[in-house]
């Protein structure tokens, strides 16, 4: 009877979870209402750069989405989240700050929902398990927070090493004025096809080449290692993504500053990392060992 009682109990949490994302029927949170303006912005943007664009704001756009992305891999996804490497505070701080330019949020929520996936990775606890369908996995996640904080059901208590530095709650509590401040200027400096070409078409490549990570990489490419899920390599997206789309190297070996574990694989990511540690900037690099490899090869 306890058994049964609880399986009732988890049907009846599944079911009022799907309710929950009937999107035009379940409350919105102020949260979730800035994240969904923020991606409706960007793409906005890109239908009115047909219209307003110059070559050269086009040509910003794509240098502005290399560096953001580049940003958010190297701070956000390796540094910060897997500690794959460390820096001195001089040079971790500025990049974590230029990733807030990928319109991804801040590091303290960035962080603690990768942390989360890579914990429950697959389940009906991974904030965007692919098991929910490609949508949901790719976008559709972001915005219903509440949803969220349900499948984690703690509140960001795996990021306290985040938390207890002054920079990150700053940028936690002030991301918004950072972001308008940057448009502006962006506008005042280019007016309206740099911001188009700008924060449109480079914030759009930035969002879908991440979200892909997420969705595509899940259902589409090869697997080199025998993780226990779903996770796949898509040489294609490399150059897009910076190196992420190793995605099943990444989960095999989730510590490693490298994704691009072969000399073929480009891993633009690793090679900033590689410079920086050249330089004797980047220590505690962390690579795979030949035991692990073995552990996981097929």
């Amino acid at each position: 009877m306890g058994d049964t009682k609880e399986d009732g109990s988890s049907s009846s949490r599944k079911a009022m979870r799907k309710e929950k994302r009937a999107y035009f029927y379940r409350e919105w949170t102020s949260v979730d209402i800035m994240r969904a303006s923020s991606v409706v912005a960007v793409h906005l943007l890109c239908i009115f750069a047909l219209f307003n664009y110059k070559w050269e704001a086009l040509l910003f756009g794509f240098i502005l989405a290399a560096v953001t992305n580049l940003s958010i891999t190297f701070s956000y996804h390796r540094n910060l989240t897997h500690k794959s490497f460390k820096l001195p505070k001089w040079l971790e701080y500025p990049f974590a700050y230029s990733a807030l330019f990928a319109l991804q949020g801040h590091p303290i929520d960035w962080v603690s929902t990768h942390r989360f996936h890579h914990q429950f990775t697959d389940s009906d606890r991974d904030p965007h398990s692919p098991i929910e369908g490609f949508w949901f996995s790719h976008v559709l996640w972001i915005f219903d927070t509440t949803y969220l904080r349900e499948k984690s059901r703690v509140l960001r208590n795996n990021v306290m090493d985040l938390k207890q530095q002054w920079f990150y709650r700053f940028l936690q509590k002030t991301i918004g004025l950072h972001i308008m401040t940057f448009w502006t200027l962006v506008y005042l400096w280019g007016g309206l096809p740099y911001l188009t070409c700008g924060v449109g078409v480079g914030g759009a490549i930035g969002y879908h080449g991440t979200w892909l990570i997420n969705s595509a990489c899940h259902i589409l490419g090869s697997r080199a290692w025998n993780t226990k899920d779903t996770s796949r390599n898509i040489w294609w997206l490399a150059p897009v993504t910076m190196g992420e789309s190793w995605h099943n190297n990444h989960h095999a070996f989730e510590a490693s500053a490298r994704h691009g574990l072969e000399w073929y694989q480009l891993d633009i990511t690793w090679y900033l990392i590689r410079f920086f540690q050249a330089l004797g900037l980047a220590t505690d690099v962390k690579l795979p060992s030949e035991a692990q490899k073995r552990k996981l090869a097929f």
